[in-house]
């Protein structure tokens, strides 16, 4: 016979049994039980400074991609006023408070710490990003140095300077990069979370290593 295998929920109960035997909270609703997500991080990493660059994990908050319909740019720029915002330019990013949004391709938008102003919803496609992202930050005077290594792109200040946003690859990664006042904001899928703090490890150490050799 073969043996059960994944989730079972039981009605009225406060946990969840599984196989794997893991604890998880219910909510009934309408007869039967489902599952409460808990918010995670994608990482749970600590902070690490080497060579004088710090990677950190951030939490960006809510993330919506807002693609305005054909010609409604304009009235969608004037919805987002009241958060202080316009739809961007190209290879733009801009910011009011904790609200910001950042160009992410032709027509589209990513509204981050922000819920969507009412109307927008009547004017563009409008998506929830939030679990599908990660977003790491990248400061430090050298920081553009060890991004360079992985990004083929000209992040110097004078070639990438505050506000300025674009699609680009993390080595063998999508990328989504935009610079602020403190540093650099890398947004990658949330899969590649992992791997993407990895390689920044990895070009960090070396710099590191060639610091102490001079």
């Amino acid at each position: 016979m073969a043996r059960p295998s994944g989730w079972s929920i039981i009605c009225g109960a406060s946990t969840c049994c599984a196989k794997s035997q893991t604890p998880c909270s219910t909510t009934p609703r309408g007869g039967s039980c489902v599952p409460d997500l808990i918010a995670k991080p994608a990482l749970g990493h600590a902070p690490l400074t080497l060579a004088g660059i710090t990677l950190a994990e951030a939490e960006p908050g809510r993330i919506t991609s807002v693609a305005p319909f054909p010609g409604q740019g304009a009235a969608v720029s004037a919805v987002l006023a009241p958060l202080g915002l316009v739809f961007p330019g190209p290879n733009e990013s801009l910011s009011a408070g904790r609200a910001r949004i950042l160009w992410t391709g032709r027509d589209q938008a990513f509204l981050i710490s922000a819920e969507a102003p009412a109307g927008l919803s009547e004017l563009a496609a409008l998506t929830d990003q939030s679990d599908g992202w990660a977003c790491l930050t990248l400061t430090g005077a050298v920081a553009d140095q060890a991004l360079m290594r992985l990004v083929p792109v000209d992040l110097r200040d004078n070639a990438f300077p505050v506000g300025r946003c674009i699609r680009a690859p993390l080595n063998h990664m999508s990328l989504i990069l935009t610079r602020t006042e403190a540093g650099f904001e890398l947004y990658v899928f949330r899969s590649m979370a992992r791997t993407a703090w990895h390689e920044l490890e990895e070009v960090m150490t070396v710099l590191e290593a060639r610091a102490a050799l001079i």
